[in-house]
């Protein structure tokens, strides 16, 4: 039985925060108000001046098992979302081998059962091993609950076969995320073409090969009646692709944006740095105020960090050879309060729709509330607290983040599952 004193409430469906006590029993909210009376037992925790909302939820997370847990396992990266103050994910497939069949999707299932505290779920691929050639054995991994179909990290590349993967898996209600790149105009995939990228000497990559894409894959799923989900953008006519798109109604799209995208330019990479090295690439001031009015307008259904751990050795390429990623469990929550919430951009409200409420959603999950008669699944973040990101405060198996050893307002303090508390500083 546990009892929060004082908290401030948050909600997707309003900017105010509401103050109140908030009584837990056998991981079930049992009541909300002021100055409950005390039950016996109880264990009690002040959080005045501190939020409580519901857990987040990551639906586009690489946890690199099989086959690459040298970056990340099952277990750490799950215990880094629980310390980001995430309470489950979503995994892409693009691991060795890639998730094709059911047999791998039903093996990384139960080692994701036996090894993480909070729900994991996968995607499935769209082609065999990834290659754009043959349908994946998408009947087998839907009987195991598999909803999104991605060879992300890679696009389909042939139109025929998405377009027909689209007609057949639409009828099982699953749909398509779509990572967008031509890969004949993204070239190494180091960096956004343009004024950066001439300075380093580097072949850049445009953004129009990632909005062709977007448009491309849009038109697929109109003409299937297919719902498809765009991954990771990272320009402003991308977003504009998909607002446009949405604005017709026709074609039923979601989209994604990542808080590197949001907060981060080609600028960043100063002298080569690689924790600013990801695909797509980091672009331009403009692309991110494009970006952050989508998110804010809707344009952007969710938050999505696309974790993607490297180990420190691979990061410690010369710049064209090193692997594009970044990080993000552990970081995402405390940056969005520091750079958005706490200057006043949005709200809570708008953090808890984004990325708790709305990636559920898109996977045909509950929704978690803080509400009386739900299942406990809330984090407790202290604004006025900071949080200095080294690599012992780190669970991420790897740190491969702008963010290392840097200094950002607001902490995760508490994280609770049910009648389980997963974390708590």
């Amino acid at each position: 039985m546990l009892l929060l004193q004082n908290a401030r409430i948050a909600s997707e469906n309003s900017p105010v925060l509401l103050e109140g006590d908030v009584l837990i029993v056998e991981g079930k909210i049992q009541d909300i108000g002021t100055n409950l009376t005390i039950p016996e037992g109880a264990r009690i925790i002040d959080a005045r001046g501190r939020v409580l909302m519901p857990g987040m939820f990551d639906a586009h997370v690489h946890f690199r098992a099989p086959g690459f847990e040298n970056k990340e396992t099952i277990t750490t990266g799950s215990e880094a979302a629980i310390n980001g103050g995430v309470t489950g994910v979503v995994m892409m497939p693009n691991t060795r081998p890639a998730l094709d069949s059911a047999s791998a999707v039903a093996s990384v299932l139960e080692n994701a059962r036996d090894r993480a505290r909070i729900p994991v779920y996968t995607s499935g691929c769209v082609t065999k091993n990834r290659e754009g050639k043959e349908l994946a054995e998408i009947e087998g991994m839907r009987e195991l609950g598999v909803k999104m179909l991605t060879d992300d990290g890679d696009t389909t590349s042939d139109p025929a076969v998405l377009l027909r993967a689209m007609q057949y898996a639409t009828e099982f209600d699953m749909f398509f995320a779509s990572h967008c790149e031509v890969p004949e105009l993204a070239g190494p995939r180091a960096l956004n073409e343009g004024v950066m990228s001439y300075r380093l000497g580097i072949k850049g990559s445009p953004a129009c090969a990632e909005e062709i894409i977007i448009d491309r894959d849009i038109r697929l799923a109109r003409a299937a009646g297919a719902h498809v989900h765009i991954q990771h953008v990272s320009s402003k006519e991308g977003m504009e692709t998909i607002r446009w798109w949405k604005s017709r109604g026709d074609v039923k799209v979601t989209a994604e944006v990542a808080p590197h995208h949001l907060l981060f330019t080609d600028e960043h990479i100063g002298d080569y740095d690689t924790n600013y090295k990801m695909n797509p690439p980091l672009r331009t001031q403009a692309d991110c105020d494009a970006l952050l009015e989508g998110l804010i307008d809707g344009v952007f259904d969710l938050i999505a960090t696309d974790h993607a751990p490297h180990t420190p050795f691979e990061k410690a390429q010369d710049f064209i050879s090193a692997p594009n990623g970044i990080t993000g469990l552990d970081t995402a929550l405390v940056s969005l309060h520091h750079f958005f919430v706490e200057p006043g951009k949005f709200g809570w409200d708008l953090v808890v729709k984004r990325y708790s409420a709305e990636p559920r959603r898109l996977m045909g999950l509950p929704v978690p509330t803080i509400e009386v008669g739900q299942q406990a699944e809330c984090v407790l973040f202290d604004t006025e607290a900071e949080t200095t990101f080294t690599r012992e405060f780190m669970k991420s198996k790897s740190q491969n983040t702008p963010f290392i050893d840097q200094t950002l307002k607001g902490r995760v303090d508490l994280v609770i599952m049910g009648s389980e508390i997963l974390l708590e500083r």
